[in-house]
Formats: structure tokens, C-alpha cells, sequence
């Protein structure tokens, strides 16, 4: 089976789409991602109110800024400033902080305070929680590994792991505000390709090529009449 691009349009062009359902995804993208900047041209713009107070977005953009430039102890205090409980209530959290404090430590070939660290902070807390010390010993590999590009455990050092790391507390923060932990405007793209996936299992239609300039791709038929890539600017908002 197979769907002109005229038929396609002509069906995408009758699904009601409510202008403030879009607002609405925009502005929890801009806060989520933290955009507060973004975030208050598009509420002056659209008149959609976030659903935070936008003070508090660039403090979480603060704290997750300090994470990712291997700033942990001004993380935790800026954490602790903003909502104590959030490291209290949460020891997973803590020991992903610590353990990112001990990294930090032997990037910075501070061995003597590591070793400290390691002995004062991270062992008490591996002893009271038997799962966290897989990745204490893990984490402590570093001493014998550091410099060995392939060894097991240079990920440690990467950048993504500072990103794991600050994620890992954004979220806790947005938990803590009763916000989304996550974007929904991505996680609706993602439905969106699974979709048309699935659906081009049993039909011949044209997909959206570029999702970010909503665009979309003419079938196998509606590209042997010469047709391309039509903008879908048919939604109506």
C-alpha cells in the first residue's frame, strides 16, 4: 500500500493541534534543559508562564555547570544551599558526588588527599551500602591504571563521566521541585521515529526526513513524479 504526499498532507493538515499544547512543550524543554534566558524571550513572546520560577533554573544550571568543570564540593555546596534534603535523602546520589570528588582528586595527582578522601568519606559510606562498593573498588583502580588509555576504567576520566554525574544531580534537583525529570518534547521525537518505523513496515508513506526543520521526504511514487523534500508547514497551531 502506498499514500500520496498530496493524501499525507491533506490528512496531517486536519490533525487539531493546540497552539498552547506547543507552548507548553517549548517551555518545558527550556526550563528542563535549563535555557532560562530562552526561556523568558519565549514567555514575553508566547505568554506561556514556566512552571518554576526562572531564578531556580539558573541556580540548577549553576550547580550542574560546577559538576561538569570537576567543581564538586562548590556542586554540593550550591545543592545544599538550595534544598539540604536533596543529598540527605538521597545516598546513591551522594556517593556518585563523593566518587566524583575522589576522580577529580587523582586527575589532579593529588594522591595523598585521594587516598584520604577515599579512606575517610567513600569507605565509611561503601561499608554501610555493599552496592556502592563495586564502584569504589572500581573508582580506586585509577591509582594502578591512571595514564593507560585503554585500560578498563580511563572512562572514568572522560568527560562523560562528569556529564553522567552532573545528570544524575539535575535530576534530583527537578525531582526535588516536582518538575520533569526529562524533556518531553525529545522523548515525542523519539515516538515519532519509532512510529515511522514501524509503520513503514506495512506502508509505503512519506517520512520526515528532518525533524528539525519539520520536513518531510516524498514516497518511492511521489518521488518518481518528481517530487522531493516539502516543507510541512500544513500543522495548524
Amino acid at each position: 500500500d502506498s499514500v500520496s504526499l498530496d493524501e499525507w498532507r491533506k490528512q496531517v493538515s486536519e490533525v487539531e493541534v493546540r497552539r498552547e499544547d506547543i507552548n507548553k512543550l517549548v517551555m518545558n524543554y527550556l526550563v528542563v534543559e535549563g535555557f532560562k534566558d530562552a526561556a523568558e524571550a519565549f514567555m514575553s513572546e508566547s505568554g506561556e508562564q514556566p512552571p518554576v520560577d526562572l531564578a531556580a533554573v539558573e541556580s540548577r544550571m549553576k550547580v550542574r555547570a560546577a559538576v561538569q568543570n570537576g567543581q564538586v564540593q562548590s556542586a554540593v555546596e550550591l545543592v545544599n544551599d538550595l534544598n539540604p534534603e536533596i543529598l540527605d535523602t538521597n545516598p546513591r546520589l551522594y556517593f556518585h558526588l563523593c566518587l566524583q570528588q575522589l576522580i577529580e582528586e587523582i586527575r589532579a595527582g593529588n594522591t595523598e588527599k585521594a587516598l584520604a578522601f577515599a579512606k575517610d568519606e567513600l569507605a565509611p559510606l561503601a561499608e554501610e551500602q555493599e552496592a556502592f562498593m563495586d564502584e569504589l573498588e572500581e573508582t580506586m583502580a585509577l591509582f594502578a591504571l591512571q595514564g593507560l588509555q585503554d585500560s578498563p576504567v580511563s572512562r572514568l576520566l572522560s568527560p562523560v563521566q562528569r556529564q553522567t554525574t552532573a545528570s544524575e544531580l539535575n535530576a534530583a534537583i527537578l525531582a526535588s521541585q516536582a518538575q520533569d525529570q526529562d524533556a518531553k518534547l525529545p522523548s515525542l521525537l523519539r515516538i515519532l521515529r519509532w512510529s515511522q518505523d514501524n509503520l513503514g513496515k506495512a506502508l509505503d508513506f512519506p517520512r520526515m526526513s528532518d525533524l528539525g526543520k519539520f520536513q518531510t521526504e516524498a514516497n518511492g511514487t511521489a518521488a518518481a513524479n518528481g517530487d522531493d523534500v516539502v516543507p510541512m508547514d500544513v500543522l495548524p497551531v
